[in-house]
């Protein structure tokens, strides 16, 4: 990951209902939610929830899933995964194998 994919991503996650939302989803993973579903419970109009949405995939956190004429979005694991490999690649002295477990703790519970 290079810091404008990363810049990118923390700044998708740096406005309240996209966090809300991005949460949401790790909790629902790998299922996902209809979008429809995720703005009635966020209690924004679907066009503001599309939006974020979208800026959420830009960033390589979500992925869309067309079933039908619905739409379920799922947390990507992939890209939080490369986020956080990011944001500690330097720990330890340059050792950054060290945060392995750091990395493992957050999310190999629940993604394998």
């Amino acid at each position: 990951m290079k810091s404008a994919q990363a810049i990118s991503a923390l700044s998708a996650l740096a406005q309240e209902t996209r966090l809300d939302v991005f949460r949401h989803l790790m909790q629902h993973h790998p299922k996902g939610i209809p979008a429809g579903d995720l703005a009635a419970k966020f209690g924004v109009p679907a066009s503001t929830m599309s939006a974020h949405l979208a800026i959420l995939t830009r960033a390589g956190l979500t992925s869309p899933a067309r079933d039908g004429r619905t739409i379920y979005y799922a947390a990507e694991i992939d890209g939080i995964r490369e986020l956080l490999s990011f944001l500690v690649k330097d720990c330890c002295n340059g050792k950054p194998n060290a945060c392995n477990r750091l990395l493992d703790a957050a999310l190999s519970s629940c993604c394998p």
